[in-house]
């Protein structure tokens, strides 16, 4: 019950969250020196042409009717046509969402799969010369820039090594689409040659982000288990002659690793803002690109669009991870 009310509780705070984002969003985009009216008119606009179009589109109205209209537009999932495409903004999202969520999710997961039990082995030989070298390289995994770590694996892995494809997200047509995933798409299919060349496009991207989440994975999951293990329960349950590998894994761990589920969640965010650097150099035509390519059009619409959908993917999130922090420690569902 008391789960089923925190899950309601964080529902409720969604749209207030969400309210506000759009309102910042919308008046940081106001306050940018350039023109979209100018921008969607064209360069060989004359001013009447421009200012007709301005009317046309309501810039002409005070602030607050336009933030106004621009509420309604979003709840009624409208958010205008992009320049750069020509497309309705939502579709163009919606059509680069699952590239994005699938880099995100391999990142999240090679990150919990290296960082959770380096960090376990780094707590159990504290000070030893494992622990130093693992508290070295965390250390070192969070002072990597994404874009200079993303060149130095294509360097290495696709133009000196030749083992891995330098960009793009998959080699010819791949799978017809049916989730979006690519890897997915070709499992339904059986398609086992898209499913090879998916997961190849796939590795050095979700590497490159996955690199520095589990730096911070390590020094999390190091941390909660230090603390954990000198408890009383755990000095406890070694003098009963309970085995020191059944202690750790069972009783230990699921303690220890309460703050590092609520840190996952954060580092899934932290890779949506990193994706946009990483899926502009490997090429990979998601969400992170397609903010890149508004950007450098000065399509206004379009980059609140992004902002918008990214907001709304890491409130999401949160909530998932708050209902995961609750499963593992029920005290926390009040």
């Amino acid at each position: 019950m008391r789960r089923l009310e925190m899950v309601l509780s964080r529902l409720a705070w969604f749209v207030p969250t969400m309210a506000g984002l759009i309102v910042i969003v919308f008046l940081i985009s106001n306050v940018i020196p350039t023109d979209p009216v100018r921008i969607m008119a064209g360069e060989n606009a004359t001013q009447e042409q421009v200012e007709a179009l301005r009317v046309k589109l309501g810039y002409d109205k005070p602030l607050a009717v336009q933030l106004l209209r621009h509420f309604q537009d979003v709840l009624s999932g409208n958010l205008g046509t992009s320049i750069y495409t020509q497309r309705p903004i939502s579709e163009d999202l919606f059509k680069r969402l699952p590239a994005t969520l699938e880099l995100s999710i391999a990142a999240i997961t090679v990150a919990i799969l290296l960082g959770i039990p380096l960090g376990v082995v780094s707590a159990l030989k504290r000070n030893a010369w494992i622990d130093q070298v693992l508290r070295v390289l965390s250390v070192s995994g969070l002072a990597f820039a994404a874009f200079w770590l993303a060149m130095e694996l294509q360097f290495l892995f696709s133009m000196t090594l030749r083992i891995a494809p330098l960009n793009g997200r998959i080699s010819g047509f791949g799978p017809d689409p049916v989730t979006g995933f690519m890897t997915i798409d070709s499992l339904i299919q059986g398609d086992w040659e898209s499913l090879r060349s998916a997961l190849a496009h796939l590795c050095l991207p979700a590497l490159t982000l996955a690199l520095p989440a589990a730096a911070t994975i390590v020094r999390f999951s190091r941390a909660g288990v230090l603390e954990v293990i000198n408890s009383n329960h755990v000095l406890y349950q070694r003098a009963m002659g309970i085995p020191s590998r059944l202690i750790v894994w069972k009783y230990v761990l699921r303690n220890a690793l309460i703050s590092t589920v609520t840190q996952i969640g954060l580092i899934f965010g932290v890779l949506l803002t990193n994706a946009v650097v990483v899926e502009t150099v490997f090429d990979w035509p998601g969400l992170g690109s397609f903010a890149v390519q508004s950007i450098l059009q000065s399509d206004h619409k379009a980059i609140i669009g992004f902002t918008i959908w990214t907001g709304g993917l890491i409130v999401a999130i949160n909530l998932l991870v708050d209902i995961a922090h609750s499963l593992i420690d029920p005290r926390g569902a009040r």
